[in-house]
């Protein structure tokens, strides 16, 4: 067999040779750090072409389904600026033109012959994370030992789209092994944040995070197992969501640890709008998933949920504030878009109070822990067996410099425990929820609405997109993985080193709150966008896209 660095350099030259050659450009140098703007002003794309792309999904489904558009156009648009994002920030993996155009080709016939649509989602690009296998292609996740192994069907998921009449156009980059809040692998090396590319766009769906920030996708897929789909919206500044467990399909997609079931990975949408993330939710569980994932939870879309029935209509809403978690001291940007949050909120007439977090080290220390006791009975394992097929070595850091790097600590170790040992665990974390959803229960004193709290505002992350390799606090996304709650990225603000300069040093809660606080430097951060979370109750989907569509508009009115 090649050495395995053969074999990688054989699927990158298979990838550039996707690329149709009219669409490859000069990209600016390394030293340019901000590119959103090079797409439309490369030269590729022509005026329609920018327009198309820079049109929101509800409306492009409009125009899509009244014939205004072709989906040939709209494929071919997005197509082009999707190139051209990966010229600038390395965010593709399977890269197949002529498959989506032909699949675009055959909508428009049909809305030429019918007069109807396919479905809801009519001719809309949309783009995968390279693990949900689409028929007929390579998915590798990240492992070169997975070159060569080509899907004989697709993703449930993938058929859905297709049914609901998507055009899968691309699929995107992720670390090796997936369980990285981070993106790079071997195969396909690194992606780089389009706002800056010394920092990092966030992971593990993070070629999905920096491809839709620079609007190269309409709505892109990622999967999320402690934080895989919010914190690279966040740090990409994009509207996503994380649904509860089984309200999306994830049958017949590839992962790590699979046959693992005490810590669930989810699919949710990624976008530049809060509609997008509606059209895709909408789409699915009304295509009834149920039918083909037997996982998948039976819940069709709610309209009354939606519309906020079981929380007064959405009239006079009563928001809860979480400004730290009691474990780590957001930094002064994320500081700044809470506040700027809350003032939104109430001049627009809703009710913010403080919310209390209970327990969140013990709930991320046991999600961590929980983690850490199946990584380390099983994972080391896990990823051994796959990678020596090829002697690729599992990557230990995602430092630019990894001589000298001590592996992350999150990474496993070859020790075991025994099944008794994991279920203490288990059952620890499942006392801890019904503690939480007591405590949530409880907030209806201090309300003034006569209901508990209806949704939860905080930070995603304790800071805006960091250096590569440097991000390795991700318990604000977590917490709400082992209590399995639902919650959105919305975005806020960017960093701006004056409004945001570093504050004195607090009351340390630990060393590595300390060590965040150090980490700081606005300069570093400069121009990062900066996103909060909007968190409901488990399968509380509906409401809480209606809460972020409040919350966004709010923030709006206010600009």
């Amino acid at each position: 067999m090649p050495h395995w660095t053969e074999l990688a350099a054989e699927k990158k030259q298979r990838q550039l040779k996707s690329i149709p050659q009219g669409w490859l450009v000069s990209p600016p140098p390394d030293s340019t750090l901000d590119v959103t703007g090079f797409p439309e002003t490369c030269g590729l794309l022509t005026e329609r072409e920018i327009k198309i792309t820079n049109t929101s999904v509800d409306v492009l489904l409009e125009k899509l389904a009244c014939g205004e558009w072709s989906a040939v156009d709209v494929t071919t648009a997005f197509y082009k600026r999707a190139i051209v994002a990966h010229q600038l920030v390395n965010c593709l993996t399977e890269i197949f033109v002529d498959h989506a155009l032909a699949r675009a080709a055959e909508l428009d016939d049909h809305l030429q012959q019918t007069g109807k649509v396919i479905g809801p989602l009519h001719g809309l690009p949309i783009s995968l994370k390279d693990q949900i296998c689409i028929k007929g292609l390579e998915t590798t996740m990240g492992y070169i030992s997975w070159i060569g192994r080509y899907a004989e069907k697709n993703a449930v998921l993938v058929d859905i789209l297709i049914e609901c009449g998507a055009v899968p156009f691309v699929r995107t980059n992720l670390p090796q092994t997936v369980m990285w809040p981070e993106s790079f692998n071997n195969i396909f090396g690194r992606t780089t944040n389009p706002y800056n590319r010394s920092l990092t766009p966030g992971g593990s769906s993070g070629g999905e995070g920096a491809l839709v920030a620079l609007k190269g996708s309409p709505l892109g897929v990622g999967s999320d197992i402690g934080g895989s789909i919010r914190i690279p919206s966040s740090f990409c500044g994009l509207y996503s969501l994380r649904p509860s467990y089984g309200r999306v399909p994830y049958c017949g997609a590839l992962n790590s640890l699979e046959g693992q079931d005490s810590v669930h990975s989810v699919f949710g949408p990624m976008t530049n709008s809060v509609g997008g993330v509606k059209a895709f939710m909408k789409a699915i569980v009304n295509a009834k998933p149920w039918l083909k994932d037997p996982l998948a939870v039976r819940k069709k879309w709610q309209e009354d949920e939606y519309n906020l029935v079981d929380h007064g209509s959405g009239k006079d809403l009563c928001f809860a504030i979480m400004w730290d978690d009691g474990v780590v001291v957001p930094h002064p940007p994320i500081r700044r878009s809470l506040e700027m949050t809350k003032a939104a909120l109430e001049k627009a007439g809703h009710k913010v109070i403080d919310w209390k977090p209970i327990k969140h080290r013990l709930l991320a220390d046991t999600t961590a822990r929980n983690y850490r006791n199946i990584w380390n009975a099983a994972s080391a394992e896990d990823y051994m067996i796959t990678t020596s097929v090829t002697g690729e070595p599992v990557i230990a850091t995602m430092e630019l410099d990894d001589s000298n790097v001590a592996a992350a600590p999150f990474r496993p170790k070859k020790v075991g425990i025994t099944a008794y040992q994991l279920w203490q665990v288990q059952k620890l974390r499942k006392d801890i929820r019904k503690e939480y959803l007591d405590h949530w229960e409880a907030t209806v004193s201090e309300t003034g609405t006569g209901r508990p709290v209806d949704a939860i505002i905080c930070p995603a992350s304790s800071y805006a997109a960091t250096p590569h390799g440097k991000n390795r606090y991700t318990n604000y996304t977590t917490v709400w993985n082992a209590l399995d709650y639902p919650a959105t990225t919305f975005p806020v603000t960017t960093v701006d080193p004056t409004l945001d300069a570093k504050k004195p040093p607090h009351v340390f809660y630990d060393d590595c709150d300390k060590g965040i606080y150090n980490m700081y430097d606005p300069e570093i951060f400069k121009n990062a966008p900066i996103c909060l979370q909007l968190v409901g109750r488990t399968l509380e989907e509906e409401a809480v896209i209606k809460m972020t569509e409040i919350v966004d508009g709010a923030l709006a009115a206010t600009k």
